[in-house]
């Protein structure tokens, strides 16, 4: 979860450092010079940043889905059936305000009398499972490998790649340590930690010791409160220790605490019903995914779900750190024998050991008709040339399933800056991409947030795929596939993409050359189904 999860903090710390359906015709949004729009180059103002995703690009002059459009002029009146979506993630606040009313009852399960009613395998499983047990932190899947030494399948190349990321990690740790350090210095002068940025101006020059972290603060302080800093330094720091303590460092054993052997695809009994897991914070990443998907619309309660007849079906199997193969796997077909028809994983690793039980699983909800949508990852690589695990091919292979939608992310600006700067690309192994930075959802104990990665960009893709299993359930996962790729509006705009930054053609950065339109798919399913 790491490598795909992006939040704000990250960029904000080291950016500080380094700088210190009614009677109306319904007709597709129209594609002709579509490139040739006026570019927005006024601030979005925040009630249209929060829910950017669901506007539309002719009418807003943002790279959004045109989700509210859908809704107000193709679904209203309409009755959908519920759908059920799995998300396999870190944890989902099944108890959160604006997500409670959507989340998935076991009806073939009686809470509470540790029986396995339904006799599935999972005692108890009220609102789906949790692979984790109790375990929190985990370890890359690098650092796994390098833990098990020499001979082990990609040992040179993780060991490598291992060296690369605790070389780079110390000066982040620097950069850390010196923000830290000038905050303790002013909150020492000030006798207080919640100073201001008038406060920092006002120290007197004669105080030298000071003027380095006075001139940090004045920089930080201009561009946010400290309030707000104390909260993205304070995760910025889990960040850099979690990396230090848990994801680089070979000694760490973050799975004895589950009991089980996860190099086991059949030892299958470990686990619990927790799907929060055991530290609330830790569910963020899968409470924002599942708020993106359904948050409840027009409740006037922090965002908008793209969909109001998604019932969450919660997988904890991602932990902080690298996801176990064995848990995604079992997972998945978790969620696909228990009614799941749209899955969600954000998640992803570069290197797996055991990738072939993952392939079966997603083979296994193509023989069950169940879509899976999977985030493209957030290294700005080009996946034509760089494996990421999960995918639907490995090595330019030709695609195992036809049930895969793999995302990648857009940013709040129609442009040349429309691919987000982080996102994942490939004009093979990345299908489409939809709006994944600065996104609004459900975050744990009944709070809301801006995230941001192909994380949130998958999601976003899922609950379009719900809409259309919504409304039109006749069509296949297959087909739903189909239907987002060859409706998206298609674009040729230069944009910036790739680690190096270069200028590449829109077109070029996925298979479909497109971005998610709902109200386009909608049109396109209705044409579908009738046929």
């Amino acid at each position: 979860m790491k490598k795909i999860f992006r939040p704000l903090y990250l960029s904000l710390a080291l950016g500080l450092v380094l700088a210190s359906c009614g009677s109306q015709k319904m007709v597709s949004t129209p594609v002709e010079n579509i490139d040739n729009l006026p570019l927005k180059t006024t601030t979005v103002a925040e009630n249209d940043l929060q829910r950017w995703s669901h506007l539309d690009l002719v009418k807003d002059t943002l790279p959004g889905m045109s989700v509210d459009k859908a809704h107000k002029e193709l679904l209203k009146g309409k009755k959908g059936q519920k759908v059920i979506v799995g998300i396999v993630d870190s944890g989902v606040d099944i108890n959160h305000e604006d997500l409670k009313a959507v989340i998935w009852t076991n009806p073939k399960e009686i809470a509470g009398n540790k029986i396995d009613d339904d006799k599935n395998g999972y005692i108890d499983d009220m609102h789906g499972w949790n692979f984790l047990g109790n375990a929190v932190h985990e370890q890359l899947e690098m650092t796994r490998i390098v833990k098990k030494g020499p001979g082990t399948p990609d040992y040179d190349k993780a060991k490598a790649k291992l060296e690369e990321e605790l070389k780079g990690l110390t000066p982040q740790k620097q950069q850390l340590d010196f923000i830290l350090n000038a905050e303790k210095q002013l909150a020492t002068y000030f006798k207080k930690s919640n100073f201001t940025l008038e406060e920092v101006k006002a120290i007197p020059a004669t105080e030298t010791s000071l003027a380095q972290p006075k001139a940090v603060f004045m920089q930080v302080l201009s561009t946010t409160s400290k309030p707000d800093f104390d909260k993205q330094i304070e995760e910025f720091k889990d960040y850099i220790y979690g990396q230090m303590n848990y994801n680089l460092n070979v000694e760490f054993d973050g799975r004895k605490i589950v009991g089980d052997n996860p190099n086991d695809l059949k030892d299958t009994k470990y686990g619990n019903n927790n799907v929060v897991g055991p530290e609330p914070k830790e569910a963020k990443h899968g409470t924002h995914v599942a708020g993106i998907v359904a948050q409840v619309r027009g409740n006037n309660k922090g965002g908008d779900g793209v969909t109001n007849n998604a019932q969450i079906m919660a997988i904890r199997a991602v932990p902080n750190g690298d996801e176990y193969d064995k848990d995604i796997a079992l997972g998945i077909r978790y969620a696909v024998d228990n009614g799941a028809k749209v899955i969600n994983g954000s998640f992803g690793k570069y290197f797996s050991q055991n990738k072939e039980w993952v392939i079966d699983a997603i083979k296994y909800a193509e023989s069950k008709d169940v879509l899976v949508v999977i985030a493209a990852g957030n290294e700005s690589y080009d996946l034509d040339v760089t494996n990421k695990y999960p995918n639907d091919t490995y090595d330019n292979f030709p695609e195992y399933a036809k049930n895969v939608l793999i995302i990648g992310a857009l940013a709040p600006t129609y442009g040349s800056k429309m691919v987000a700067d982080f996102s994942n690309y490939g004009k093979n192994n990345v299908d489409i991409f939809a709006p994944g930075e600065k996104i609004y959802a459900t975050t744990p104990l009944n709070t809301y947030e801006y995230l941001q990665g192909t994380s949130m960009a998958s999601p976003n893709v899922a609950g379009v795929a719900t809409l259309i299993r919504s409304y039109y359930p006749s069509l296949t996962a297959v087909q739903v596939k189909q239907i987002i790729m060859e409706s998206g509006t298609p674009l040729k705009n230069t944009v910036t993409i790739g680690e190096d930054k270069h200028k590449a053609n829109f077109a070029d950065a996925s298979k479909s050359g497109r971005i998610v339109n709902a109200y386009n798919a909608l049109l396109l399913a209705e044409k579908m189904a009738k046929k």
